[in-house]
């Protein structure tokens, strides 16, 4: 091979990003320096409806309050207490996902699945893609979608498909559920109660709008596997596919357990659903019962308790970089309300952009959503940075706050699946050998089709009054 082709197949290098947590800590500083130029002032407050609104027309200048050096680090813990109930609830939540991953049922079910479905050739891509998009959906899946990612190319393969193929019926599922995130927790669940809106309200408007998330990625993908089959040479990983994965793991089988297990989730995951929507649970309500759900599959899947409680703290370390950042952002919230620039920033904005039709704020607020996935590449993370801003602005600007959590959920979601700081993303396409810029060339008409999408999506939800 030509030295010249050779370089042309490497990928290529990626620009370094900050680590997020030294973006966070700039942004502190950032916000500190602002008590010290910016004009402090104040709007007049009221709770309604279980909600703190602003008094519309009452922001006024009041006196200086800058925030010193020590204050400024003071802020992270006080910002990791105010945030404590969101950062704990992350950390049960992935205490119980821990558990549920230690007992191998959805690792037996995946396989199972396949199994069945491995001679029914073309179906196989959009029935993975739905399986894998419901715990992204529901449970917030991401990273640990990553283990059946060699299954996935060496299924593809056989049918004719490449590794892209396989790759991305894993990793686009899990993704789109993601996007679509009627319950999942770490973005849905964070934004919306930083935004004080009903836990999961907006259900049926966020389902209706993954489902066509969902049809634009299964038709994204089939179309390109399609014309993969047809001509192998066409496919973007044309002269690398044989340096991929060499091969799927072990088969792991489907026991007695796995049902008991899968039962057990069906019924806690239906019984917080209810007691959300019924008996109007809160975090603290759904932390517990996720503990239920994760000592009771732990002990039907056979782990006892001291497997059971080491699968738990394990699920709480995959999280711990997500939960934490939850607790650096409010930091920033705490310096800005503490030298008191918090409300003048959002008067600001909100004189800025209050002659723009609200459907257009909307569209700005989505795109401003996409720009910081960039630099905050974590869910809960983005939530905690930007909700406490979106929603006083939101408020002034007459939008529903539902709408500025859709706004967040769609710039998020979006940008998973071509942001080069996404952990899950690079995770994916290291495991299966994939270069980003082939990546790239793959998915980046999906993510326009994608964030069209989400704007009608959203000019829609402004229109009906999503609530």
């Amino acid at each position: 091979m030509k030295p010249g082709k050779q370089k042309e197949l490497e990928p290529a290098k990626l620009v370094k990003v900050p680590h997020t947590y030294g973006i966070l800590f700039a942004m502190i500083m950032l916000a500190t320096l602002a008590t010290h130029f910016i004009t402090p002032g104040e709007f007049e407050r009221v709770e309604q409806d279980g909600q703190t609104e602003i008094v519309e027309n009452s922001y006024q200048q009041v006196a200086s309050a800058p925030v010193s050096a020590f204050e400024m680090f003071q802020a992270i813990p006080l910002g990791m207490v105010e945030a404590a109930q969101i950062i704990f609830y992350i950390f049960l939540v992935g205490g119980t996902f821990g558990v549920i991953m230690k007992t191998g049922t959805i690792d037996a079910s995946v396989y199972g699945l396949v199994g069945k479905l491995k001679g029914k050739g073309v179906l196989l891509i959009p029935i993975m893609m739905i399986v894998f998009s419901v715990p992204g959906a529901t449970i917030g899946m991401s990273e640990e979608i990553m283990i059946f990612v060699p299954i996935g190319i060496a299924v593809a393969k056989a049918l004719g498909y490449d590794t892209i193929t396989g790759t991305a019926m894993v990793s686009l599922g899990a993704m789109t559920g993601f996007v679509g995130g009627m319950m999942n927790p770490f973005t849905v669940g964070v934004a919306q109660s930083i935004a004080e809106v009903p836990l999961f309200s907006g259900i049926s408007f966020r389902f209706a709008v993954y489902l066509v998330f969902l049809a634009a990625a299964m038709f994204f993908l089939l179309r390109y596997a399609n014309r993969v089959k047809k001509n192998p040479k066409l496919s973007y990983m044309h002269g690398l596919d044989e340096k991929g994965v060499s091969g799927a793991p072990e088969k792991i089988v489907f026991e007695y357990r796995h049902v008991l297990v899968l039962l057990v989730v069906g019924i806690g995951f239906s019984l917080n659903m209810y007691g959300v929507f019924q008996w109007d649970w809160y975090l603290t309500e759904m932390a517990a019962m996720f503990i239920i759900i994760g000592f009771v599959a732990g002990i039907f899947g056979g782990l006892g308790v001291n497997g059971m409680f080491s699968a738990f703290t394990d699920g709480m370390k995959m999280v711990a970089f997500g939960a934490l950042v939850v607790g650096f952002a409010r930091a920033i919230l705490v310096v800005m309300e503490e030298g008191q620039v918090m409300d003048t920033l959002v008067y600001s904005l909100s004189n800025f952009i209050s002659a723009v039709p609200s459907a257009l704020t909307v569209v700005g607020m989505f795109v401003l959503q996409l720009f910081v996935n960039f630099f905050i590449p974590s869910g809960s993370g983005q939530a905690a940075t930007t909700m406490p801003l979106m929603t006083p602005l939101a408020d002034l600007l007459d939008i529903q706050r539902q709408v500025a959590v859709l706004a967040f959920q769609y710039g998020d979601g979006i940008m998973n699946i071509i942001n080069p700081t996404s952990a899950s993303l690079l995770a994916f396409l290291a495991i299966a050998g994939i270069p980003y810029t082939r990546w790239v060339k793959f998915i980046w008409k999906l993510v326009v089709a994608w964030i069209i999408i989400a704007i009608i999506a959203l000019l829609i939800a402004v229109a009906i009054g999503v609530s």
